[in-house]
């Protein structure tokens, strides 16, 4: 039996302090449900819902806008039918959810061709979700108290945006291994600043994870979008793709938090949907993190050609984002260490490409531990432009402040400490900090990008015998670790 219609409650000003004890009431709840376990399952959960709600207030404001407005979902499919019903409680709540809502949401119709609508966006959402609260009484607990927020205030959007900010670094901390999707927002906001895209540019982030990339950009071009047809603009021009169905749940929620109506992310493989002959236009520019280390079907694999096809994940996308920029577009890509090192045929075949099609012009080397304690692998920001060969690279080091040694979960690395090499973007001078290398020397080398700082070496002998003997234990560990990940891609690729 469908939930009965009743009329929705008034709208009242939600205070920031008001909305973090309603989002603190909603997670003690979720904390006595047996369904779920942990942060890593009752913050997806509070999302779901949170999207519901706002699609439901997101609604309303169609109905003003849109001169053909349709609603969006049956009526009784709509939060404010469905979550005001208080008789809805207990087993029945239940029920509905899983049973009615759940289903009907995935099986939503949007529109024609390749026009992506707010339908086609719920359905990809609720593909992969599933309703893990057991007890209904708790369910009806948390509705009620999550309708308490109204996504129709510009300051609750904001605020509520805030507030989501920090339950993705809780969720992203609870992730483990599943982690993959978290870049430390000093990063995302260096790597934003330095490709610096410009209104009007469509921007990508084929591996979009909970949004990082994607919300800098709106936050730094949305001041320029001083007119309602341009925000819609470049709303339709930050885009995205994303795998997995927790990490899209999580980016999709955070773009519409920030303002986003009909959010362009992809609920796919970037590395096969953005090498559809449908689905070929390019873009300006790529700022993005993709996976590395990680196992791909083979059918995918396959479907790259011969000398491009590799296990490691890294490879796959730096081809496919070759592929995807336009003849004069730019990127800025976080890569593993081993994607500088490796001189084996394929991945020196596909840096031939890079030094050749792109000019790599700044490689920057991040000090140990930045995504501690997702991984310790080194990682390295890589900035090209398209469509004018390489004839020198730039390297920078940043080294963690005096007196550190590396980052960590509890200290991690701040933005401000980018700020001697944004400083050095435009000067390109040479110091202990920054080299450089031609192409030609590159070349000889074998495409080995793995390019050690020569001004190190200047300050050994200022330096502690004991830091020394430290720092050379260190780096025999990192050897062996990189050993370990390059035995691992050698085995699989046998």
């Amino acid at each position: 039996m469908p939930p009965r219609k009743e009329t929705a409650p008034s709208v009242e000003q939600t205070t920031q302090q008001r909305l973090a004890a309603i989002i603190k009431n909603a997670r003690n709840i979720m904390r006595t449900d047996a369904g779920l376990n942990g942060d890593l399952e009752r913050i997806p959960q509070l999302a779901m819902l949170l999207f519901l709600k706002a699609l439901d207030d997101l609604d309303d404001k169609r109905k003003i806008t849109e001169r053909d407005y349709r609603p969006l979902l049956p009526e009784e499919l709509r939060w404010r039918t469905w979550a005001n019903n208080q008789r809805l409680t207990g087993p029945e709540l239940i029920s509905f959810v899983n049973e009615t809502l759940i289903p009907s949401l995935r099986e939503l119709r949007g529109g024609q061709g390749d026009k992506r609508t707010l339908a086609d966006e719920v359905r990809a959402v609720f593909a992969g979700l599933d309703n893990r609260m057991r007890s209904g009484s708790q369910l009806r607990l948390l509705v009620d108290e999550l309708n308490k927020i109204h996504f129709t205030s510009s300051d609750d959007i904001h605020t509520m945006a805030f507030l989501y900010e920090s339950m993705l670094r809780e969720v992203r901390d609870a992730a483990g291994d599943s982690g993959e999707f978290y870049t430390p927002r000093p990063v995302i906001r260096f790597m934003v600043q330095q490709v610096n895209p410009k209104l009007g540019e469509t921007v990508l982030d084929p591996a979009a994870g909970t949004g990082g990339f994607l919300v800098e950009t709106l936050a730094r071009l949305e001041p320029q979008a001083d007119s309602s047809v341009k925000r819609r603009q470049l709303h339709a021009n930050v885009r995205g793709v994303e795998k997995k169905p927790l990490p899209y749940l999580l980016g999709t929620m955070n773009l519409m938090l920030h303002g986003v109506d009909l959010p362009q992310i992809a609920s796919a493989n970037a590395l096969t949907y953005l090498r559809d002959g449908s689905k070929r236009t390019r873009v300006d520019v790529i700022l993005t993190n993709p996976p590395f280390g990680a196992a791909e079907e083979r059918d995918v694999i396959n479907s790259f050609p011969k000398g491009e096809q590799s296990s490691e994940t890294a490879w796959l996308f730096l081809v496919t984002v070759l592929e995807k920029l336009t003849p004069t577009g730019r990127c800025g890509i976080v890569v593993p260490n081993s994607v500088l090192f490796d001189k084996t045929s394929t991945p020196a075949g596909i840096k031939e490409k890079l030094l050749t099609e792109c000019n790599l012009h700044t490689v920057v080397r991040l000090p140990e531990g930045v995504f501690a304690p997702y991984t310790p692998i080194p990682a390295n920001l890589l900035f090209f432009d398209k469509g004018t060969p390489t004839t020198e690279t730039w390297f920078y080091e940043i080294t963690p402040p005096e007196g550190r040694k590396r980052y960590s979960k509890t200290r991690p690395m701040q933005f401000e400490e980018f700020a001697d090499c944004q400083a050095w973007w435009e000067s390109r001078v040479e110091n202990e900090h920054a080299w450089k290398k031609s192409v030609d020397e590159l070349r000889e080398s074998g495409y080995d990008l793995d390019v050690r700082n020569p001004n190190a070496a200047k300050d050994l002998a200022h330096r502690p015998p004991a830091e020394l003997v430290a720092e050379l234990i260190d780096n025999e560990k990192q050897i062996m670790a990189l050993l370990e990940e390059l035995a691992a891609i050698v085995e699989s690729e046998k």
